[in-house]
Formats: structure tokens, sequence, C-alpha cells
């Protein structure tokens, strides 16, 4: 279901399909889906002034469509320092527990 205020058959509703329908491929659950598509479409009408109200990041922040991930912990990141950490966990490295993200890194990936 789209969020509130927008209507079926305009652009706003087309989109959040098309996003739930793409994150649903890509293996999220129904509900995580939905939220991400619902947010999207949400911040999408706030950049083109289309709802009442809005956030500062909503409109000076970098688009959603163009940003496409960046902040995610897939990108030039990489993994978390709690995903290494468990990591090296599995592989039993000694010292785990003092070390910061970078040391981990290292440790994991030798």
């Amino acid at each position: 279901m789209p969020p509130r205020g927008v209507k079926k058959g305009t652009k706003r509703a087309r989109q959040y399909q098309d996003i739930k329908r793409s994150l649903k491929k890509r293996g999220r659950s129904e509900d995580t889906a939905e939220q991400i598509a619902a947010r999207t479409v949400n911040k999408e009408k706030a950049r083109h002034g289309e709802s009442r109200t809005k956030s500062r990041t909503s409109t000076k922040d970098i688009s959603s469509s163009r940003r496409g991930g960046l902040r995610s912990h897939r990108g030039s990141g990489g993994r978390t320092r709690d995903q290494l950490y468990q990591e090296a966990k599995k592989k039993g490295v000694e010292g785990r527990s003092k070390m910061n993200k970078a040391q981990l890194a290292r440790a994991v990936g030798r």
C-alpha cells in the first residue's frame, strides 16, 4: 500500500510499486520493501514540493535515486566494525576485542 496522499495510478504510486518490486527481487522481505519504498516516495514528494511538510535532509540532501546506496555498508566504507568483529570471532583472531576497525580488517583479510 503506497504512503498516504499517493493516489492510485499516479507517478508516485508507480514509483512506489517499482521500488517495492525491485527490493523484493533482491531478497528483501515484504515489510522492509514497503518501508523503503514508502520512505523513498515520501522523500521525492518533499523534494518536488508535493507534500505539506518536509525535513531539511529531504530537501537539501542528495536525492535518493541518485544516491543509489552510497551510504550502505557495501559501499566504499566496506563492512562495519561489528561485522568485521564477528568474522574475526569465527576465525579465532586473538585480541580482537581491543582492535579498531582498520586492525580488524587487516586481521580478517589475512
